[in-house]
């Protein structure tokens, strides 16, 4: 079975400690459900830069990423129902983006 990785893009700080707390327990929440599945939890991530030939942009790209998670999954369509779960689709705060990781 194939390793996808989820990038999540959107999300920020929270107002309150209570707000974080609450957030924090929906992220346990949805990796537990997830299981063994779940190849890395991953982190959230700070300020990205872009490296390209012309040199360092310190913009991020058009979407930085906000963290990322390794999950094991059967099939892209696995992955993409255990993504519809994330937390972070809640509300609008954010997305999902589910790409295969590709042994070399």
């Amino acid at each position: 079975m194939p390793d996808y990785v989820f990038a999540y893009h959107g999300g920020g700080k929270f107002a309150t400690k209570e707000e974080g707390d609450r957030a924090m327990a929906a992220w346990r929440a949805w990796f537990a459900n997830m299981g063994a599945a779940v190849v890395e939890g991953g982190k959230p991530v700070g300020k990205s830069y872009t490296v390209s030939a012309k040199g360092v942009a310190d913009n991020g790209g058009a979407n930085p990423i906000s963290g990322y998670s390794v999950i094991h999954a059967k099939d892209l369509g696995a992955a993409l129902e255990m993504a519809k779960g994330c937390p972070m689709l809640q509300g609008g705060a954010g997305t999902v983006e589910v790409a295969e990781a590709i042994n070399m």
